[in-house]
């Protein structure tokens, strides 16, 4: 889940929507969608996880899965596709059909109030400062995993630095004369 720390952080923030036609409730009063971090907005790049929701959930296999999407009214639905505008792109499957959309806005998060993760504050969306296209999707999975690796580079160095303190230690040990 994106971590959004610091006086404003959670304001004017450029997100993402992946919203799928078949994410509608029963009831046709709410969609899910699965609201991301742009990766491109200057919070973006150091995010392991650009999800404003993220649950860890397992089947009755013991497989897991995580599950991203939050539930917004058809109401809120509408104000992200109007603050979208034109700023949309298909998503398709395998076979070229389209499932989906991808929405482009920007707009205030909040914790949620019911559930985990952050949510929009659909009062305050408006359109993007960045483009969507074809390869969105595909940046910010490179974004998350570029960010995923510097984390465990970091890590690592962490970890090597004691060691290389102790050989400098150990190499800076002089046995002195004794005077006497």
């Amino acid at each position: 889940m994106a971590l959004l720390k610091g006086k404003g952080a959670m304001t004017g923030v450029n997100l993402i929507a992946k919203v799928y036609k078949n994410g509608v409730t029963k009831d046709g009063k709410s969609q899910y969608a699965d609201v991301q971090l742009d990766a491109r907005d200057p919070r973006g790049p150091e995010q392991t996880n650009l999800h404003l929701k993220s649950d860890r959930v397992q089947d009755e296999n013991g497989k897991v899965r995580y599950n991203n999407a939050a539930p917004y009214s058809t109401g809120q639905m509408e104000e992200i596709a109007k603050a979208a505008g034109p700023n949309t792109e298909p998503i398709l499957d395998k076979g070229g059909n389209e499932v989906g959309t991808i929405y482009g806005f920007k707009g205030n998060v909040m914790p949620a109030t019911r559930g985990t993760g952050l949510v929009v504050n659909t009062k305050s969306v408006e359109p993007s400062e960045f483009k969507v296209d074809d390869k969105t999707l595909d940046n910010q999975f490179a974004s998350m995993r570029t960010a995923r690796g510097a984390r465990a580079a970091a890590k690592e160095s962490q970890a090597q630095a004691p060691t290389r303190k102790a050989e400098q230690e150990q190499a800076v040990e002089v046995d002195e004369p004794a005077v006497g």
